[in-house]
């Protein structure tokens, strides 16, 4: 069931966002060769604590840190570890947070000082299909629209995107329905309808769209070792478009 929400409701998301977003504008900030991703969790989990929010992975199905830091070849679910970034490298950080009982969730990738010209088309290609999937957000729309204006822009720059993982919907729960997959044909699924709250999250794979789950359960990478992106940002369905929540 898709839950639409009061103002009420979307004001206590847009703090939550607003929460999350300020834990992308200090990763965006501190991410450089030799910090470590379990540095960059400590520094993530003090910023939602410190703004009266609660870290919406922390302890969700188990998952042991509150953010997600995925780098290179990895897609979605990275664990924090001592794992010190280098040079080169890219890494896509996912963020929740939790308001008053309502969340935010956003995920961007960053580069690691200077990067290859493939990981900049990659990373171009995923965050390129996130707005391309936003442009397609409106009231009376359908929410394949969105899927399929992802899938369009990350083929048309040479990206594909795993077709076990999608966006969803987001609210009182981290994940609600519907699942806003990045792939599919256009005109299906429920129309869109001023209220609702979707998580939008494209990740692009530099080569095949094929995945493996490394030994702890959580951590996606792609089966050839192609580098991969992750973007994503939640958003509230307006009487004419949409708002980004997961902003400043």
């Amino acid at each position: 069931m898709i839950i639409t929400k009061n103002q009420r409701e979307i004001d206590l998301m847009r703090e939550a966002g607003r929460i999350v977003a300020l834990v992308h504008q200090k990763m965006a900030e501190v991410i450089r060769p030799g910090i470590t991703t379990l540095e960059l969790n400590a520094i993530a989990e003090k910023i939602i604590l410190d703004h009266g929010a609660k870290p919406s992975f922390k302890n969700y199905n188990g998952f042991p840190a509150s953010i997600c830091t995925s780098i290179n070849e990895q897609i979605v679910h990275g664990i924090p570890s001592k794992y010190a970034l280098k040079e080169g490298d890219i890494i896509s950080i996912d963020v929740g947070a939790c308001y008053k009982g309502y969340h935010g969730d956003s995920a961007w990738t960053y580069a690691v000082g200077d990067i290859s010209d493939e990981a900049k088309r990659v990373m171009e290609a995923t965050k390129g299909s996130l707005f391309a999937g936003l442009a397609m957000v409106k009231p009376g729309n359908r929410l394949s629209d969105i899927s399929h204006a992802v899938e369009v822009y990350l083929k048309e720059h040479g990206c594909t995107t795993p077709l076990e993982y999608t966006g969803h919907g987001v609210g009182s729960a981290l994940h609600e329905d519907p699942a806003v997959p990045n792939y599919g044909a256009p005109g299906r699924g429920p129309r869109l309808v001023e209220g609702m709250t979707l998580a939008i999250e494209p990740m692009g794979h530099g080569g095949k769209a094929d995945i493996h789950i490394l030994e702890d359960h959580w951590t996606a990478i792609t089966e050839d070792g192609s580098l991969a992106a992750h973007y994503e940002h939640s958003i509230v369905v307006t009487k004419d478009g949409y708002e980004i929540l997961t902003k400043l």
